[in-house]
């Protein structure tokens, strides 16, 4: 029987792109996501769009299925901001990149508004339901705030940051002092 020992000393390097490494650390720490499989989900969704675009611009501009198909395709990325409504082509699909999406997240909006103090904070702020879009509590910081829903972030009712109930430290205080106006009174 002859054994065969395979040592693996050094690793090639030249199968790992670091420009793409260092791009995607570079998104990952800008707009404050979780981990890489964010940036990638992302990713997979423009290329679905991309590649919709590219067999709806391989079509005749005459044939009904470019044209229904591709005016969907518009008014859904003018719904999201993606799109300016002066952008209506096909094209101006193929030119929107990653950073466009990053752009249109909870997260970063809830950043840009001046209501967290850093992206990260954004993201906590979020997940512990403090955010509201509209009437309704979103707790997912990937949500994607369409245009005119972006005029309704708004800090949540229930949360003590933007005047509701209060936090734990004045609900205590608010008891103690109920608790001795009572003893009080006998």
């Amino acid at each position: 029987m002859i054994l065969i020992i395979k040592c693996i000393d050094s690793i090639n390097m030249a199968l790992i792109p670091n420009e793409r490494l260092d791009a995607e650390l570079k998104l990952v720490g800008e707009y404050g996501l979780r981990c890489k499989r964010e940036l990638w989900r992302v990713q997979h969704a423009l290329s679905h769009i991309h590649n919709a675009a590219r067999m709806l611009l391989t079509l005749d501009e005459k044939n009904p299925r470019q044209i229904f198909e591709g005016g969907a395709l518009l008014r859904r990325m003018n719904r999201y901001g993606l799109l300016d409504e002066s952008q209506n082509k096909l094209d101006y699909v193929l030119a929107l990149t990653v950073e466009n999406f990053l752009e249109r997240r909870l997260q970063t909006l809830v950043f840009k508004t001046g209501m967290a103090k850093s992206i990260h904070h954004a993201r906590v702020l979020i997940r512990q339901r403090h955010i509201r879009v509209g009437r309704q509590v979103v707790n997912v910081p990937s949500f994607m705030v369409r245009v005119d829903s972006q005029k309704h972030i708004d800090f949540s009712l229930t949360s003590p940051l933007g005047g509701g109930r209060p936090g734990k430290s004045e609900a205590k205080e608010h008891e103690v002092s109920c608790w001795w106006r009572w003893r009080r009174r006998r």
